[in-house]
């Protein structure tokens, strides 16, 4: 029974530190990763041939 509170807890840690940082509206790592693809294919785009 204790193992299987432990494990149980183990994943509720997991779950909310995955949700505070990668999957934060405005400054988790996704949100950063987008901003950074954004900017690359902008750069990309002006490029002149």
């Amino acid at each position: 029974m204790r193992n299987i509170l432990i494990t149980v807890m183990m994943l509720v840690v997991v779950a909310l530190l995955f949700n505070t940082i990668i999957a934060k509206d405005s400054t988790g790592t996704r949100a950063q990763i987008e901003n950074q693809g954004s900017t690359a294919n902008t750069a990309i785009a002006n490029l002149k041939p």
